[in-house]
């Protein structure tokens, strides 16, 4: 499960990392707490605004975390929204279009996991790429119209995301049973490209963290409010109750592939 994660990397550098074609219209803040409906970078393929019928351009753009399927009645469904797992992602009507049709990358720093109980307290940990690179998160992205808004309204539509999930193997797996799938750099042509939509071979794109790929170490709980921000978040700790070797998880409820029209588990 990806819960929370930080993104305080500048637009600039995300637009040379991801070789972006269309730089973002709005600037977002550094967060280092980002929380399910905050507004968050995406790397995805589009034609440009206005020109329906045009070769789509890679674009980096805002979208809010929490997917909201264009079928549904009201936007808050998208805050149960915020994973979705890979085994069944295909397969699910809140992610089935959008894993078709709608893909893209959210750029991280690295993200939250919570593990353990010492004192009635969970301990925060930071998994981060070792190599200091922003992690390419897999993600799917959809666009959600609000009838209340004429068509002349620029905010008629509401354009969300998700984080695909998968199984957590190795020594990640001690903290969490669950972990984002990554997209690395010579992948990630052919997962934005909206042409593709076959199952297996969009499967096939993702891959979980290679062995030291990532790193992990606990952090403050005050990464446990969202009202607290800050570089300090990320910072390494002595930690409350590390896990050992071959200790499980205590899970928090995984929001994975909640909502839907019909039931999604």
């Amino acid at each position: 499960m990806c819960g929370r994660y930080a993104a305080s990397t500048r637009p600039e550098d995300l637009v040379e990392e991801f070789e972006v074609v269309q730089p973002p219209e709005q600037v977002l803040a550094p967060s280092y707490n980002v929380a399910p409906t905050d507004e968050v970078y995406a790397v995805l393929e589009s034609p440009p605004h206005g020109e329906p019928n045009a070769e789509p351009v890679r674009t980096l753009r805002t979208v809010r975390w929490g997917l909201v399927p264009s079928w549904a009645k009201d936007p808050s469904i998208g805050s149960h929204m915020i994973n979705a797992r890979m085994e069944t992602v295909a397969d699910k009507p809140a992610f089935k279009r959008a894993f078709a049709k709608r893909r893209c990358l959210l750029p991280a720093d690295g993200y939250f996991e919570w593990y353990g109980e010492t004192k009635g307290k969970k301990q925060p940990f930071f998994i981060t790429p070792s190599d200091g690179r922003p992690l390419a998160m897999a993600g799917l992205y959809e666009l959600w119209r609000d009838r209340s808004k004429g068509d002349d309204d620029p905010d008629r539509w509401l354009w969300t995301c998700t984080v695909l999930t998968t199984s957590a193997e190795d020594d990640l797996g001690r903290i969490h049973d669950r972990m984002p799938l990554l997209v690395e750099r010579e992948r990630q042509a052919d997962w934005l490209d909206p042409s593709r939509d076959d199952p297996d071979e969009l499967r096939s794109l993702l891959v979980p963290a290679a062995p030291g790929r990532l790193t992990a170490f606990p952090v403050s709980t005050e990464v446990n409010s969202v009202r607290n921000n800050g570089p300090s978040l990320i910072e390494p700790i002595p930690a409350l109750g590390e896990p050992g070797p071959g200790a499980r998880p205590r899970d928090q409820p995984d929001q994975s592939d909640q909502g839907g029209q019909d039931q999604l588990f």
